[in-house]
Parts: C-alpha cells; structure tokens; sequence
C-alpha cells in the first residue's frame, strides 16, 4: 500500500558515514508512493554518489546554492516551496550548529532557513559529539523552533566507539513521518480556540487598565496548534507581535469584547485560555480626559470570568478547556483551587514574580495540573518548546 503517494519529500544530506543510509531511505520513500528531491552537502559528496542518488530518486540532485541552468530560479526557495516535509538523514553536529545560530552559507541552510515548512532532523555523529554541552544547547534550540527530532540510538559505531549517536535505522524514520502524516490527517477535525495578550479597560479617552503580559506564550500555543493541522482561531488583546500566517487572527481590547468572539466562535474542540484578562474594569468610563487632581478615585466592578463562563456553558462546552493561572505565590494551592473553581480540565501555571520567566521573557517554566491526574512541572525552556510540550499532550489525548 501506497501510503505516502502524493507526497512530496525533501531529503537533505550531509557528511558522515551514515549518509549511506539515505539511499534506503530513497528507496522505502519512492516504494511507498512519495516524490523524492535530494540535496547533498558539499561533505556528502565524499560519502555517497550523485549518480547512485539520481537513480534512487528519478530525479536531479541539488547541490548548488543557485541554479546555473536557470539564474533567476533560486533553488533554495523553489524547492522549499514545493515540499510537504524536509528531512536531513543524517545531520551532523556542524549542520546543528549552523541551523541553530541561523547561518546560511550553502544550500541546504539557506534552504531551510527559507523554509515554512516542517523540518525532521535524524542525528548521527560520534556519542562524545552528541553528548558535548554545546551541541546539546544547539540541538535544544532547534527543537525550541519547532524542529522534530529523530533519533539518535545507542548503538555500535563506524569509529568503533558504543553509544548514543547512532542514526535511526530508515524504516524506523520512515515509520515517523508516517505518524506526522497521519496525525495531520486526523488533526484536521479539529478545531481549536485560543485567547492570548492583556486587555485594555478603558478609564477615559487616553487612559486604561491592562497589564505586563506580551501575549508571547498564547501566540506560539497558536503556532503550534497551526503547525499540527488543528484549525485555530486567536483571539488576542493588544500586543506588538505579528500575525501568524494560516491562523484566524482576532483582534480585541476589552474582556467583554474578548469573550463575546469566543462565544462566536464556538463549537470547538480545544479552548486554551492563555490571555491576562483584566480582573476589574471601571465602572462609568469618563467621557473626557480626567484633568490631573490631587487625588482620584475610581469605581472598579468585576470583569466578565471568560474562562469560567466557557467552561460552564452547558451546551456549546469544547471537548477540553485548559485555562493559564499566572502566579506570584502559593502556585500549587492557587492552581487547584482554580481548577476546582473554573470547572476547566487543566490549569497550566507559571512563577511571573520570577523575571526569567515571567511576563515578555523569551523562556517559560510551567506546572499542568490536571483534573484527574498529578501536576507535571515542565524544565525551564523557551516559549515555543513549552508550546510544542503542551501541544503533544493536548494530541495525545485526542488521539
């Protein structure tokens, strides 16, 4: 059975013994019905022939950062364009490096640099090389970016020495893309609401309430939820970050305004309450600017409870309803009360009197607390791998 046709894969190859591997690899991607694009680095080259390749994969091989046929092709871009998935099989620790400090000095890094689409990387490398800090930060950070990992396995190596560093063996790669694909392909009956950034309540015409939060956390929620196939609707107060492509961005001030767009985009399966709403709004807005006085009072009521409000709708609830609690102490105690209280299905909380990871810091540390299950507390990692963690787990129980 053909269960890859139609698909278009992009295999990168760099140097290493182990790039006698993506020959196999070629092989079990063209029997299970995919279109094959090769690119081989210039270290490759030393490892495995254009020839053996183009006969692999029916096709050219690219190695040139620019088409000499063609000038105003640029390669790095069409190809990149025309993928489903980028694989490198193998990726050595100098590509990691390159990868992951954005440098692009040849057509495999420009390419995936240029890239929008998925990129799987399958390591193989001595095990003192795969264990060294460095590489082990360099490999974090791409996997911080979204990039999926591969591999590697312990196991036997080309130099003699036994370890982790292996690369995975091809069908068990093989077997990999296959459950993206598929995921994706299941992932599509999603839906899936997410709300991120503060609000603004207005005092007068210049003035208003809000707070610190950058929305940073909800946007790369969103991403990630994109990046697996859900449909996903963001709703988000004011911030400075840009609109994701292929997300139905919604834009908001107001708590009642924000709530009022969830309800309308309701029935979805998932909805991830990370916005910072504000808890008290004025009661009368002024008309007019206040004029500077000695002292001021305001009237403050309570703001609409968005994530209780969802939670509690009898006939429109989403399937799951995770809320965000940011906290200053007490996290444990304050999250289960919450979780209790809010009647949603898990409370995800983080340390925000904490600077390194609290309200516009790049890195985050969370604790999920489940309804029916013990707190997770997550390592200290950057926002878009906290994202990426509580994605897989939200598919996880999906599927």
């Amino acid at each position: 059975m053909k269960k890859l046709e139609n698909k278009k894969i992009l295999l990168i190859i760099c140097g290493g013994i182990a790039a006698y591997k993506s020959l196999e690899l070629i092989r079990l991607f063209k029997k299970m019905g995919a279109s094959v694009k090769t690119v081989v680095t210039k270290n490759a080259k030393k490892f495995v022939t254009n020839l053996s390749i183009a006969s692999l994969s029916q096709d050219k091989v690219y190695s040139d950062l620019f088409n000499h046929e063609n000038e105003a092709e640029m390669d790095h871009i069409s190809l990149s364009r025309w993928a489903d998935l980028i694989l490198i099989a193998p990726i050595t620790a100098n590509t990691i490096s390159k990868l992951s400090h954005g440098l692009a000095d040849d057509l495999a890094s420009t390419l995936v640099l240029a890239s929008n689409k998925q990129v799987f990387l399958a390591p193989a490398m001595n095990v003192r090389m795969w264990e060294h800090d460095s590489n082990k930060k360099n490999v974090n950070k791409l996997v911080s970016y979204g990039y999926r990992l591969i591999g590697p396995e312990i196991g036997d190596m080309a130099c003699g020495e036994y370890g982790e560093g292996k690369m995975t063996e091809p069908q068990d790669i093989i077997n990999n893309i296959l459950n993206y694909f598929e995921n994706l392909r299941k992932n599509k009956k999603l839906k899936a609401l997410v709300t991120a950034g503060p609000t603004q309540e207005k005092i007068d015409p210049v003035r208003f309430i809000s707070n610190k939060s950058s929305g940073k956390q909800g946007y790369e929620i969103a991403n990630s939820l994109k990046n697996n196939g859900i449909e996903t609707t963001l709703i988000s107060g004011p911030t400075n970050l840009k609109p994701i492509s292929g997300i139905n961005l919604i834009n908001v001030n107001t708590a009642e305004e924000m709530l009022n767009k969830c309800l309308d985009c309701l029935p979805v399966d998932i909805a991830i309450f990370t916005a910072a709403v504000a808890d008290y709004k004025v009661k009368n807005i002024y008309e007019q600017k206040i004029k500077k006085r000695e002292n001021l009072n305001l009237d403050l009521e309570q703001n609409v409870d968005i994530l209780k409000h969802i939670s509690n709708h009898n006939s429109l609830r989403p399937k799951l309803v995770i809320g965000f609690a940011a906290e200053t102490n007490n996290l444990k105690k304050n999250s289960i009360e919450k979780l209790s209280e809010k009647n949603c299905d898990w409370i995800i909380s983080n340390d925000v009197s904490n600077p390194e990871i609290g309200f516009n810091s790049e890195s985050n540390k969370v604790s999920i607390f489940y309804k029916n299950k013990i707190e997770e507390n997550l390592p200290k990692m950057s926002k878009s791998a906290i994202a990426n963690e509580i994605v897989n787990k939200i598919i996880s129980d999906f599927n």
